[in-house]
C-alpha cells in the first residue's frame, strides 16, 4: 500500500510543479493556490510512505516520478524540447525508480 501512497505523491508532485508554472512567476492567484495544494498533499502522502518504506528509496522513486512526470508533461502540453537524449535519461531516471522497487 505504501507504495501505491508514493506513486499518488508523486503524481501530486507533478501537478504542483506545473501550477507552478502556470502561476508564471506568482501573478496568477489560481495556479499558486493549486500548486500549494498539490505540495501539501505529496508532503503528506510522501510521508506517509515514509513510515513503512526506507526513506532513501522513498525519496528517489517521489522525485523520479517528480521529475519524469514534468518534463512529460512539458513536452506534451508547453512544447518543450523532444530531444531523443532527453527521452533517453529520462527513461534512465524511470529504470532507476523501478529498480528501485523491486530491490526494495
Amino acid at each position: 500500500m505504501a507504495w501505491i501512497v508514493l506513486v499518488f505523491a508523486g503524481f501530486a508532485e507533478v501537478g504542483g510543479v506545473i501550477s507552478l508554472k502556470m502561476a508564471e512567476g506568482f501573478k496568477k492567484i489560481k495556479p499558486m493556490f493549486s500548486a500549494f495544494l498539490f505540495g501539501c498533499a505529496s508532503f503528506y502522502m510522501l510521508s506517509i510512505a515514509m513510515k513503512t518504506l526506507p526513506v532513501g528509496s522513498a525519496y528517489a522513486v517521489w522525485t523520479g516520478i517528480g521529475t519524469a512526470g514534468s518534463v512529460l508533461v512539458g513536452m506534451a502540453f508547453f512544447n518543450e524540447n523532444r530531444d531523443i537524449k532527453r527521452i533517453v535519461l529520462i527513461s534512465c531516471i524511470v529504470i532507476a525508480a523501478v529498480g528501485l522497487k523491486i530491490t526494495g
